[in-house]
């Protein structure tokens, strides 16, 4: 019951190596779309995916248009605040690609334009709170597709 996590630009390599660290529990497979806000060897990520960043499943990508084009015909759900339905909403499947956006901006204008019948939210409830941390939003959508399959 593999999911596929994608990371459109990360920004902050201690998420990055975080949410690595997710896929390899969770067994799916991480693609991490470029410009990275961060080098590749950055320690932090290294040190926050620990040991197991070696045995993650990682397919990297030079751009958004490289990502899409290798993964034309893919299920996707999209993951914003701007959503309109609820994570728990997303029908879960194996193989699904749960996409996100960076951090200081989450998914770019034109996904969320272009994919809005596939644009998922998680219900944040307090006024105070702008998002969630990537690396926990990528976990709450993971294990709740997990719990699905």
């Amino acid at each position: 019951m593999p999911l596929n996590i994608v990371l459109i630009e990360p920004e902050i390599p201690n998420n990055t190596g975080n949410i690595g660290r997710l896929a390899l529990a969770s067994g799916s497979t991480l693609h991490l779309v470029k410009p990275f806000g961060f080098k590749i060897d950055d320690t932090r990520l290294k040190r926050a995916g620990l040991d197991y960043w070696k045995h993650v499943d990682i397919i990297y990508y030079e751009n958004m248009d490289a990502f899409f084009t290798k993964n034309k015909g893919q299920n996707m759900a999209f993951l914003s605040s701007h959503g309109s339905k609820n994570h728990w909403d997303i029908p879960f499947e194996d193989n699904l690609f749960l996409i996100f956006g960076k951090e200081s901006v989450g998914l770019p204008k034109s996904i969320i334009e272009t994919q809005s019948n596939h644009l998922y939210k998680i219900p944040i409830y307090s006024d105070q709170v702008r998002s969630l941390n990537l690396a926990n939003a990528v976990a709450i959508v993971v294990y709740e597709g997990l719990k699905h399959l």
